[in-house]
C-alpha cells in the first residue's frame, strides 16, 4: 500500500513526497514541523504523506505551497538568513483561489531553462491563450 501511494505522488508531484520534503528540508535548514507549518498542514498529515500511508495533499494552497518551497531551493543559497525567513513566511500565506491556480515548478523551471524573461514575455503578447500566457508571464516574473 505504501509503495502504491508513493508511485501514485510521483505521478502527482514528480517524486515521493519524502523525496521532495528531505530536498527542502535540507536545503532550507528546516525541521519537518516547520515544513508542514510553512505548506499549512499539520505535522501528523505531514508524517503521514511522508511515509506513504497517505496519498496527496487535499488542500490546494498547500500544493501550491509545496511547489513555491521547491523553486525556493533553486535560489535559497543566494539569500541571507533574514530574506530566506521572510520568502518563507510569504509562502506560508500563500492563499490559492480559482482565478490564482498557480503553475507547477516543474513547468516554471522548465520554461526557464528553455528561454529568458524577454522572450517569455514576447510568447505570452503572441498567444491568443489566456491560460498560456498568464503562465509564460509568470515564468518570465520568476527569473533569476
Amino acid at each position: 500500500m505504501q509503495e502504491a501511494n508513493r508511485e501514485k505522488q510521483r505521478e502527482l508531484y514528480g517524486a515521493p513526497l519524502a523525496d521532495i520534503a528531505a530536498r527542502i528540508t535540507g536545503a532550507l535548514g528546516l525541521t519537518q514541523a516547520r515544513l508542514a507549518a510553512v505548506m499549512g498542514v499539520s505535522a501528523p498529515m505531514l508524517s503521514q504523506l511522508l511515509s506513504g500511508h497517505r496519498t496527496k495533499l487535499g488542500n490546494p494552497a498547500s500544493v501550491a505551497r509545496l511547489a513555491a518551497l521547491n523553486d525556493l531551493v533553486e535560489v535559497a543559497p543566494t539569500l541571507t538568513r533574514g530574506e530566506l525567513e521572510e520568502r518563507l513566511s510569504g509562502i506560508q500565506e500563500t492563499q490559492v483561489t480559482l482565478t490564482s491556480t498557480p503553475l507547477p515548478g516543474e513547468v516554471v523551471a522548465e520554461l526557464r531553462r528553455l528561454a529568458g524573461p524577454e522572450e517569455l514575455m514576447r510568447l505570452a503578447a503572441l498567444t491568443t491563450s489566456a491560460p498560456l500566457a498568464q503562465a509564460l508571464k509568470a515564468a518570465a516574473g520568476s527569473h533569476g
